[in-house]
């Protein structure tokens, strides 16, 4: 990764229905434009996100998708209201601060649930691209959630089981997703964290099958896992509010545009069907697979990422 670096500009933009998304800005401001999109949904940026994109090259924007990091309100507050809060919204948001921002088109990066929102954005907004780096690819469909809150529970039956035992007998009809869901906004505080807990330490569990895989310590903060959950499974439950296979289906709209996509052979999380499949419509993309890589990432992902910013700049 580039040297740790401050933005250069920084600020809040008003969005509709109440929403302010934080943003900001760092490196080259003759560089090449670019926009992070986070993973989560939920989880915000964070000072390291920065540090993937050369400062020589890169006019890099990066910002927290609504109810996320420094963007308001919180997904996590008693009172949160996620309806205005759809993939369309998050589309929405992107174009509203290309605008704001004075940028014509620009390189997009997303990862693990960033991927499938840039996949989202890039198909509805083709002519504002112009190069794709999409890693721990997921599209979000049904398919995709079924195997990470229920058949990846072949791989992980000890974790599963304690996933789904936390769900109380009347709620044990629905699919998982739907029951945390409602568990995370139940009135009681001591149930909504305890869901929050559950929820996340299912998703620590599933990330990888590295055998170094560690404990991700942000789930040690309420306020995160409240939020993360909360937004994890709202957009889960509604396979991320997109037409079931549209993704897939649509990708070859971005041929002719440039991009790498990046899986780790270990990420049990994203399997690499998607990114495979994905690879094979879109025909101006390049698959990289990872050999020692699950979704938590790793030093050779980190530099997979940082090396195809830089080739796609090159090609864009």
């Amino acid at each position: 990764m580039f040297p740790a670096l401050e933005p250069s500009a920084a600020g809040m933009l008003a969005v509709g229905d109440g929403q302010e998304i934080y943003w900001e800005r760092c490196g080259n401001p003759h560089g090449t434009p670019a926009v992070f999109l986070h993973g989560g949904p939920g989880s915000g940026c964070r000072p390291n996100h920065r540090r993937l994109f050369d400062p020589d090259l890169y006019n890099a924007v990066l910002f927290d998708q609504r109810g996320a990091g420094r963007s308001r309100p919180l997904a996590s507050e008693p009172d949160a209201d996620l309806r205005s809060n759809t993939t369309r919204h998050l589309i929405a948001d992107i174009e509203l601060l290309r605008e704001h921002l004075g940028v014509e088109r620009w390189t997009v990066l997303g990862m693990s649930w960033g991927s499938t929102l840039g996949l989202a954005y890039a198909e509805a907004h083709p002519d504002r691209i112009r190069a794709l780096v999409l890693a721990l690819v997921t599209t979000t469909t049904r398919r995709e959630v079924e195997w990470i809150t229920r058949d990846v529970g072949r791989i992980f039956p000890r974790e599963w089981d304690r996933f789904a035992a936390a769900v109380p007998p009347a709620l044990r009809h629905l699919p998982l997703v739907d029951a945390y869901a409602t568990l995370l906004f139940d009135p009681d505080p001591a149930v909504r964290d305890q869901a929050a807990r559950e929820w996340c330490a299912w998703e620590d569990a599933h990330v990888s099958l590295a055998p170094d895989h560690v404990r991700n310590p942000r789930y040690d903060d309420p306020e995160f896992r409240l939020r993360f959950a909360r937004l994890v499974t709202h957009y889960w439950r509604h396979a991320a509010f997109i037409d079931d296979g549209q993704l897939l289906r649509d990708a070859h709209v971005l041929n002719g545009i440039p991009g790498v996509l990046i899986s780790g052979r270990f990420d049990v999380s994203g399997p690499l069907e998607t990114a495979w499949r994905l690879s094979h419509v879109w025909t101006t993309s390049r698959l990289e697979v990872i050999g020692d890589t699950g979704h938590g990432g790793s030093d050779a992902f980190t530099s997979a990422v940082v090396d195809a910013l830089i080739e796609v700049a090159g090609e864009a």
